[in-house]
């Protein structure tokens, strides 16, 4: 039961012409929110943001955003990318209560997610633009726990009230989120309340035959008396939803890349992103220590955006 009330297979939360729509009307889940648009080249879509607060990300293609709020109009040409795992894209910030219209490029189509978070009450931030090169990429771990983490969304690099998030790639055969950690309670200084969505896209190495299967694995396990169990297989534009919890390994089998978009948020009065590692696995970081970083990251953009950080938090 707790498997299927928190894994949604792609296609399984599709309306109209998103492909996936997460938000508050899934039972148990109120602070954050994605919608993924799949635009034709030149379509429009627009998305109304009562009470919340968003982001816009290319996956794919490139668009233009217009953000109606009560500051005024704003918009913004997002270059975009041609997949995710080809670098850090340009995104857009809308403030709560905003109107977006989102219209696909016209010579390619487009597919871009909007995240969403409930917007903390008496709290405002502006409208912003973040091209990708000002996006921090971030290379966490070492050995067969290194990943590459693009921080678009974090606290330290964009101004909100209440969304937190990134993008992670994890080279086929190595593992993120290890050792497994939570954010689950409120603990001043130490640990922030945060329910998260885990979007996967996947690929296959380019030796690949036709009919291989690009698939990673993604595990969610209870950290107290509240029952959560999964252990779930992850294909392009599958969900994984963690309410609360140890949350992870998310792993890169050999031969497949691993993507995943997280977007957080809580109800705590802090915007932070503070975690806790299991700790019956924290002693783990020990053993990557003194191994090198991956050399196949960072994926698809410059060198000179690296930053080591071997120990680093969880993603």
């Amino acid at each position: 039961m707790t498997r299927q009330r928190w894994v949604y297979p792609a296609g399984s939360r599709s309306r109209d012409d998103s492909a996936v729509v997460i938000d508050e009307s899934i039972d148990g889940w109120q602070y954050t929110g994605l919608t993924v648009l799949a635009l034709d080249p030149g379509q429009s879509r627009t998305v109304e943001l009562p009470g919340r607060e968003a982001i816009v990300l290319p996956l794919s293609g490139g668009c233009t955003v217009t953000v109606t709020g009560t500051d005024g109009e704003h918009t913004a040409e997002l270059a975009g990318r041609a997949s995710v795992f080809t670098g850090p894209t340009d995104i857009v910030y809308a403030p709560a209560d905003s109107r977006l219209t989102i219209t696909a490029d016209p010579g390619r189509p487009a597919r871009i997610a909007v995240c969403t978070a409930l917007a903390k009450a008496g709290s405002t931030a502006p409208f912003a633009y973040l091209p990708a090169a000002q996006v921090p990429v971030e290379l966490r771990g070492a050995g067969r726990a290194s990943r590459e983490v693009r921080n678009f969304g974090t606290p330290q690099t964009l101004d909100a009230t209440a969304i937190i998030a990134c993008e992670v790639i994890t080279p086929a055969g190595n593992f993120s989120s290890h050792p497994p950690h939570k954010h689950d309670v409120e603990r001043p200084g130490s640990e922030t309340e945060l329910e998260e969505i885990y979007y996967f896209e996947v690929r296959a190495a380019a030796e690949a035959p036709s009919d291989a299967d690009p698939v990673g694995y993604q595990r969610v396990y209870a950290s107290d008396d509240r029952p959560i169990d999964v252990l779930a297989e992850v294909r392009s534009g599958d969900v994984v939803l963690v309410p609360y919890g140890w949350h992870g390994p998310a792993m890169a089998l050999p031969g497949y890349d691993l993507y995943y978009l997280n977007v957080m948020a809580g109800p705590g009065p802090e915007r932070a992103w503070l975690i806790c590692d299991d700790p019956a696995h924290g002693w783990v970081r020990g053993l990557w220590a003194d191994e090198p970083v991956d050399p196949r990251l960072p994926m698809g953009h410059p060198a000179d955006q690296k930053q080591g950080n071997p120990q680093g938090d969880n993603r």
